[in-house]
């Protein structure tokens, strides 16, 4: 027997938004602030060692980067300061502009208009989180933050976290990510994950749903992720005519 394509789609009980280069293209400014803050001491800082930072928790990014600046230069730098003046200069540049990622606006609202609950669950600390929330008010029933739990991606415990304060089932959940660290911690948690590759690319993997943009995705398609179909539009190609 077919389903009735009359009965519209059970959508998910909440979408967990991961923030940097999934919401909001923040990445080249963390880039940006780490080559500025290790070029300032003399230390070298290339794309393909901060690709390798996208999506750690901040205190770890932290420890890499003052340890290969003392490597480098023999400067040693608390992590916790490295993180603190990272942060300062991405809220600065968020600040004066947010750019967001391609589609991610109109799927919040649509998601608001359905009545989907939506959490930001973010790696960087409140301040940036709150500066990028506070530009779309009411978008998000509840934030967590880097600096707010106590194991960050890859551990499951930020979107443990968000379904928690949402009151959902995290299976019943489905996260929005970029990085294999923030797929990782969604995974982790039980979540059903929509990988959309930015800086770094996302390999298929069993279960997975990966797609080229947010502008692909609509309540139909989370709808049917949530129900545990796997959609994959990341190297599709066209049909031969």
């Amino acid at each position: 027997m077919q389903p009735d394509s009359a009965t519209p789609p059970t959508p998910p009980a909440a979408v967990l938004w991961d923030m940097d280069g999934t919401l909001v293209d923040t990445e080249p400014h963390w880039i940006a602030a780490e080559t500025a803050l290790l070029g300032r001491y003399g230390a070298s800082w290339t794309h393909e060692q901060a690709l390798s930072l996208v999506g750690n928790a901040l205190p770890e990014s932290g420890r890499v980067l003052a340890a290969h600046l003392e490597a480098e230069t023999g400067v040693r730098l608390d992590p916790a300061a490295v993180v603190a003046e990272l942060v300062e200069a991405v809220v600065a540049q968020v600040s004066a502009a947010v750019v967001w990622r391609p589609g991610a606006v109109e799927l919040l609202e649509a998601l608001a208009g359905a009545g989907v609950p939506c959490a930001l669950v973010t790696m960087s600390y409140r301040s940036l989180a709150e500066t990028v929330a506070r530009v779309l008010p009411g978008a998000f029933a509840v934030v967590v933050a880097g600096d707010e739990v106590e194991r960050g991606k890859p551990a499951p415990d930020p979107y443990l976290r968000a379904a928690e304060l949402l009151g959902v089932d995290p299976a019943r959940c489905v996260v929005l990510e970029d990085s294999p660290t923030g797929i990782a911690s969604g995974e982790a948690a039980g979540c059903r994950v929509v990988a959309c590759p930015h800086m770094v690319p996302i390999p298929p993997a069993p279960g997975r749903s990966r797609v080229a943009s947010l502008a692909e995705v609509d309540l139909a398609v989370l709808a049917r992720v949530a129900a545990g179909e796997v959609v994959d539009t990341v190297g599709a190609t066209p049909a031969e005519p």
